[in-house]
């Protein structure tokens, strides 16, 4: 019986580095991590009936909220909401210019 020799494996912290070289999903972490913060910029009361959902280009990031009053009170809020995101933003080099708060787009699913 011939003996096999398995030296051929590829260590996963190559693969993770192969991985980290692609664009889009550095990308990817760099908002999700970017996420991880919104539950600190809304505040408690709005942090379990509103998260991020999307990018749009030009910077806009869109918020699913719980329904229309959730997305209506954090429109009003969407200044102060903005200046608390600044420094996340800056640390983590990603440019948001506004805020979309769509009702639509939200799940009772956990993320």
């Amino acid at each position: 019986m011939k003996k096999i020799l398995y030296t051929d494996f590829v260590g996963t912290d190559s693969i993770i580095e192969k991985m980290l070289e692609e664009k889009e999903i550095r990308k990817a972490i760099t908002r999700n991590n970017l996420y991880k913060f919104w539950g600190k910029v809304a505040g408690a009361k709005f942090a379990q009936k509103s998260r991020p959902y999307s990018m749009l280009g030009g910077g806009v990031m869109v918020i699913a909220c719980e329904n229309g009053i959730v997305a209506q009170e954090l429109m009003l809020k969407k200044t102060q909401i903005l200046v608390k995101f600044k420094p996340y933003l800056d640390s983590l080099k990603i440019k948001v210019v506004d805020l979309k708060f769509d009702p639509k787009k939200w799940s009772n699913e956990s993320y």
